[in-house]
């Protein structure tokens, strides 16, 4: 299998089950300082994961063109994002919730193929339009539903559109290094939400919530992170979220076991756990493959020497594998089967 594919779904497995552990938080804090602790227990541990692997504090590595690129997903994914999210929670059962973050790949599909023009195959349109399917199902409601019964859907939808943007603006620079990534981000948006959310006379938890708290952002949003980065490294924005989106599933099933809301849910839950299972399937299950050109191109990374990775070293070099450092790649032609990683983002 394809390491990307494994970091894809450790990242969907983290998150999946941190989505319902929040929701038994918000009893006892507000979403928006929730949120704060999310990201800044993600930003702190993954900061200082960095500072003990480096032994000391290196630069990012990031070229002043790619600044922009990772701010705005700091903004949307970081700050906005979780907002929404928890918000949604407050008014939308885990399970549902859970599975309503499907169209986090929908969305990410969309703005991939349509704004950044990645390629978008038969099968993973009709992937998505089973997730589509099933997530109109999950928002609809059903019985005696309250007027404000839509507001948890949308408040989620709003945390998808959020995640989507930041998925492809992070993209762009998923090259860069994952934890100063994925850290930087914890550290700037929890800061932010923690310091709106004081603003507006919130305060702080006790120690037995603020530890949790910190614990799962690091683990859930985190660690997540660092694995979807990678992911975005091998995968492009479309199809990383397409395996993403076994996270809601993760989550609901956490949420049945326990929460205790399998009592709650409908026919028309189950309907839509298996339209969004048809869909993910769909996407798993998906190849690419064509005669294509890569142009001349430089740039770093970790890599290994195989077919695309085909250049000199000084001679101190030791020949160690994997490892990392400026290189340029020669215009080539040939055809196999490939995902739009950072050497495949040609058109088609």
């Amino acid at each position: 299998m394809n390491l990307s594919v494994v970091y894809a779904l450790l990242a969907a497995l983290l998150f999946g089950a941190s989505t319902p552990l929040a929701k038994l938080l918000l009893g006892d804090v507000p979403p928006i300082l929730l949120a704060g602790l999310l990201y800044l227990g993600s930003g702190v541990g993954l900061s200082t994961a960095r500072l003990i692997r480096d032994r000391r504090w290196q630069p990012s590595g990031l070229a002043p063109a790619e600044w922009p690129w990772l701010l705005g997903a700091m903004l949307f994914g970081g700050v906005l994002g979780p907002v929404a999210l928890l918000y949604g929670l407050v008014h939308s059962s885990a399970a549902t919730a859970s599975l309503l973050l499907n169209l986090e790949a929908v969305l990410t599909a969309l703005l991939a193929w349509v704004v950044f023009k990645e390629n978008a195959d038969r099968r993973i349109v009709l992937g998505m339009l089973a997730i589509v399917a099933g997530g109109v199902l999950l928002a609809w409601p059903t019985g005696e539903a309250r007027q404000d019964s839509w507001l948890g859907p949308l408040a989620i939808s709003a945390a998808c559109l959020c995640w989507a943007i930041d998925n492809n603006l992070t993209r762009h620079v998923s090259a860069s290094d994952a934890l100063f990534i994925a850290g930087s981000k914890g550290l700037v948006a929890g800061g932010v939400n923690t310091l709106l959310a004081l603003a507006l006379g919130m305060t702080l938890p006790g120690v037995a919530t603020l530890l949790p708290a910190m614990t799962l952002g690091l683990l859930g949003y985190g660690v997540s992170l660092v694995m979807f980065v990678l992911a975005l490294r091998g995968l492009g924005a479309a199809r990383t979220g397409a395996y993403f989106s076994t996270a809601p599933f993760i989550g609901a099933a956490v949420a049945l076991l326990l929460l205790g809301e399998s009592a709650s849910t409908s026919p028309l839950f189950w309907a839509a756990a298996a339209l969004m299972g048809v869909g993910v399937w769909l996407h798993l299950t998906e190849q690419h493959g064509h005669q294509h050109t890569h142009n001349d191109l430089e740039h770093a990374h970790s890599h290994r020497h195989d077919a695309h990775h085909q250049h000199p070293h000084d001679a101190g070099w030791a020949g160690d594998e994997p490892h990392s450092h400026q290189h340029r790649h020669l215009p080539m032609a040939h055809s196999h089967h490939h995902f739009p990683d950072i050497h495949h983002r040609h058109e088609h």
